[in-house]
């Protein structure tokens, strides 16, 4: 990467990066206190807050303004801009309402906007009666799906938002700057920021706004690929077969459903018709069906994201090896068809708590603004793909009200970057404890907690006079030590075994 910038091939899009980060409170709007899963209780918070009519509202405002008065002058007038959002809703409202904006303002001559995501979107809150089943990429904005990148290069088209499409692979020059409300990490952060390092006439820099990754996150995804790169250890194709055999447990498909699927999906003349598209979607019916018929939820749960890491896994070894295992093309073929298929169902959304609270405080504030600096002379490694694992962890049930605090109190303080070190610091004393690394690698994570207190009591005592004020509330404020020592032991606890298993 540092070559390719420094001869010209490509800009480096690190170089304008301004951070936002969202405060906001929540309150209890119902007098019982149900026990909910505790994951997917704070995902559909979480997904709540994202998708609040006024956090929708506000962060419109400040990607159109900024685009109107930062953005649109650049490559002489013809700049473009995407907006990553995390979910085929996400992008629904956001394009419904940075239209809304741009027409109240009066900016709907100059700045045309377009959405894309995969089949549709069903809107429960604001359900659409002309389409019952839910809304497509093509009914929002009366452009086909293939026509889509080639309308989007026409002078009056500046906003293109997207829900997973379009984040690798697409090509535009004029891209300039990318709006950011989804998380990001790893290559996945690398490949979506990296739609903007196109060189074209004229293009000069990049910039990129984020309302939710932290500098330090982007800064550990990019660097390991700036200079040398190398994988720690060879991938191992086995994985492929042993992952394969596990799904084959399921008997979600049979064998000859997938062979009738590849006769017309690798057919020379087979051209992808929505004729075609039904038959080949025709034939994965059974399998959907089986898949519905799974005993529970979580089996259903646990086949999909298998299915989904052996689609991944594949996807990348079929590009540094040699494969000549026809039966694996054809699986991946139909995996990746069956996959769109099965049912949407997000963890997220399993919870709904939209009538069980309410936002009583909100803020979005600028954070930092300037370029993430790579550094140089470091080479890298990468871990290589490893087994891929099924099962989740049991789930934990906590009330509702405690979800909230915890949220509340982790997401209304004001660190700064003393306070950051501050823990990092204590993390690190922490790892370094030969009797925690024992007992880390001994026991399972519930009985390393009995353990881990005490120590963590020390460590704190002994740097109190550092950082007064954060001593003095995880020690007196019950309820915010609860978070920092849940949050600190389980990453005490991970970094302990895998600096083990490495």
């Amino acid at each position: 990467m540092r070559q390719a910038i420094e001869e010209g091939f490509i800009l480096d899009i690190l170089e304008n990066y301004t951070t936002y980060e969202l405060y906001f409170r929540l309150s209890k709007a119902i007098e019982d206190d149900p026990e909910l899963n505790k994951k997917k209780a704070a995902q559909a918070i979480a997904r709540f807050v994202s998708l609040h009519p006024h956090n929708l509202a506000q962060k419109t405002e400040i990607i159109v303004e900024h685009f109107r008065t930062c953005v649109a002058h650049q490559i002489g007038g013809r700049a473009k801009a995407m907006v990553v959002t995390s979910s085929r809703l996400h992008a629904k409202r956001y394009f419904e309402e940075i239209n809304h904006y741009i027409q109240a303002k009066g900016y709907d001559q100059k700045i045309k906007i377009l959405v894309a995501f995969s089949g549709k979107v069903k809107d429960s809150e604001f359900p659409d009666e002309k389409y019952p089943d839910g809304v497509s990429e093509p009914q929002l904005t009366g452009v086909g799906i293939k026509e889509l990148p080639k309308i989007f290069e026409q002078d009056d088209y500046k906003l293109l938002i997207v829900a997973d499409k379009y984040q690798t692979g697409f090509d535009q020059p004029l891209l300039h700057t990318l709006y950011v409300d989804k998380p990001l990490s790893g290559v996945k952060a690398v490949q979506t920021l990296s739609r903007l390092n196109r060189i074209a006439p004229g293009k000069e820099s990049t910039f990129v706004l984020d309302f939710s990754n932290t500098r330090e996150t982007i800064l550990e995804s990019f660097q390991p690929y700036y200079e040398l790169t190398t994988l720690k250890e060879e991938p191992d194709p086995n994985h492929l077969y042993d992952l394969k055999g596990q799904l084959d447990q399921y008997q979600v498909y049979l064998a000859s459903e997938i062979n009738a699927f590849a006769t017309i999906y690798f057919d020379p003349k087979t051209k992808m018709t929505p004729q075609i598209q039904g038959k080949l979607y025709a034939l994965l019916a059974p399998a959907d069906d089986r898949y519905k018929a799974l005993d529970t939820e979580e089996k259903q749960d646990e086949f999909k994201k298998s299915l989904r890491t052996w689609i991944n896994l594949y996807a990348f070894l079929s590009q540094i090896m040699p494969f000549h295992d026809a039966d694996l093309e054809q699986f991946f073929a139909f995996s990746k068809f069956l996959l769109t298929k099965l049912p949407k169902r997000s963890l997220g959304e399993s919870v709904k708590l939209v009538d069980e609270i309410a936002l009583e405080y909100y803020r979005l504030e600028k954070i930092k603004e300037g370029a993430i600096e790579l550094i140089q002379g470091e080479n890298s490694e990468l871990e290589g793909v490893t087994e891929a694992g099924i099962k989740r962890s049991k789930a934990e049930k906590v009330p509702l009200s405690e979800i909230i605090d915890k949220l509340n109190d982790r997401f209304n303080t004001e660190f700064g970057e003393a306070d950051r070190l501050f823990f990092e610091q204590i993390e690190a004393e922490l790892v370094q404890d030969e009797s925690l690394k024992t007992q880390a690698q001994a026991n399972k994570l519930d009985t390393f907690k009995l353990g881990f207190e005490p120590t963590f009591i020390d460590k704190l005592i002994g740097r109190m006079e550092q950082n007064q004020a954060i001593f003095e509330k995880i020690l007196g404020d019950e309820a915010f030590g609860r978070v920092v020592k849940e949050f600190m032991v389980k990453r005490v606890y991970q970094r302990l075994n895998h600096d083990e298993a490495a």
